[in-house]
């Protein structure tokens, strides 16, 4: 194991001894240690973060309904360590909303209490962590979204309209999601990086960088950059919400991931070397189907060094439609597995690669709207990420 890696290990251990998690309305104090204003119980009331302090998760700690969180542009989150019961995440629960609206020049950062990243590198524009890898995951949870929209789910066969969200104990109802209504609104996030995030909450299940979980239509969803989650970037559990320009770099399993039948569309994304599916795109769990779409991007699928599972797997039954899609910086072995479902649609997506390599790539016949394509194809516009770490990383 590297020094630095140890030294990480040390920080993160000395400074996560105070966590605890209470049911009493929010309470903050300031950590001796760190001078961070520690967050330790629910947001049960309005409540403001603002960018001159760092606010410390001291546990996963839920915004309950009827409360709104807001956080200030350029200001910085850190969780603690913790797994298992103890992983640290900001949870919105249904009928709590999350107003987080960074900006270009001062994007809200989440990240854990090891990166020693502040307001006033945000100020200077300086994006990366001063102190943590890129590649360096694990180190706290994420952030979860709940709302009320429709999902596809069931239990025992039978169609069940909510369920509890995968890192939030049955225990917590809190952690339910799924509803009825489709317009619902969680709030705004924009402008928003994630990183180091994913801590392991048992059995090899770990939190997502951004989860969200029946979340509606009514929520904005706007340039959120997951930097090294050790779960997956963004993972959708039905809804109806929309999401525009994202970047997903370096995660240790999908990059996106989509399931039971979320209803919304994904606009203008960067996939950068996720260690497992560039995309899993799952299909509905109970009888209720929507259809989404995800669509223009570039997709880097490896580097030699760390490169993806596949490029897209689906399900037999999945449902979307795939447009405008340049894949590059493929490796021997990567595929577009499941082309035959039904109910996904391929339409300009382009593989750079040789014409004779092309069928290597695709698992079955090459439908129509796969083919091969350079850096002139149609994909993502990089003129919206000049905010995030992996602009300033040269990744994109």
């Amino acid at each position: 194991m590297k020094l630095k890696q140890l030294t990480i290990i040390a920080t993160i251990i000395a400074l996560s001894l105070s966590s605890c998690k209470k049911e009493d309305p929010i309470t903050t104090t300031p950590t001796p240690d760190s001078g961070n204003t520690v967050v330790s119980t629910n947001i049960t009331a309005n409540t403001t973060w603002t960018s001159d302090n760092v606010y410390e998760l001291a546990g996963r700690i839920t915004v309950t309904e009827g409360a709104t969180l807001t956080i200030e542009a350029g200001t910085v989150i850190k969780g603690q360590a913790g797994t298992g019961a103890n992983a640290t995440a900001l949870l919105i629960a249904r009928g709590g909303k999350l107003m987080a609206n960074g900006t270009a020049l001062l994007p809200i950062v989440f990240t854990s209490i090891a990166d020693e990243i502040t307001h006033t590198d945000l100020v200077a524009g300086n994006y990366g962590s001063p102190n943590l890898e890129s590649d360096v995951d694990g180190l706290w949870g994420g952030v979860i979204v709940l709302g009320k929209a429709p999902i596809s789910a069931s239990n025992s066969g039978s169609d069940v309209a909510q369920v509890q969200i995968e890192g939030i104990p049955t225990s917590d109802a809190n952690g339910l999601y799924g509803g009825v209504d489709a317009t619902d609104n969680s709030g705004s996030i924009t402008y928003v990086s994630i990183r180091h995030g994913g801590a392991n909450i048992g059995s090899g299940n770990e939190i997502n960088g951004l989860t969200l979980g029946g979340v509606g239509s009514g929520t904005t969803v706007e340039n959120i950059e997951i930097v090294s989650n050790q779960d997956d970037g963004i993972e959708w559990f039905g809804g109806t919400v929309n999401v525009t320009n994202v970047v997903s770099w370096n995660c240790n399993d999908d990059a996106l991931d989509t399931d039971q039948a979320w209803a919304g569309t994904l606009d203008n994304f960067v996939v950068i070397t996720p260690a497992g599916h560039c995309f899993e795109l799952d299909g509905p769990e109970g009888t209720y189907s929507a259809s989404h779409t995800i669509k223009n991007g570039t997709v880097i699928a490896g580097n030699g060094t760390k490169n993806a599972e596949d490029l897209i797997n689906t399900d037999a039954n999945s449902m979307v439609n795939l447009t405008n899609i340049h894949f590059k910086g493929i490796q021997t072995g990567q595929q577009i597995n499941r082309v035959t479902a039904s109910g996904v649609v391929y339409s300009g997506i382009t593989l750079d690669v040789a014409l004779a390599d092309l069928a290597s790539h695709v698992n079955g016949t090459i439908p129509a709207g796969i083919t091969i394509g350079s850096s002139s194809s149609a994909q993502a516009d990089l003129t919206q990420f000049s905010w995030t770490w992996a602009a300033e990383a040269g990744k994109l």
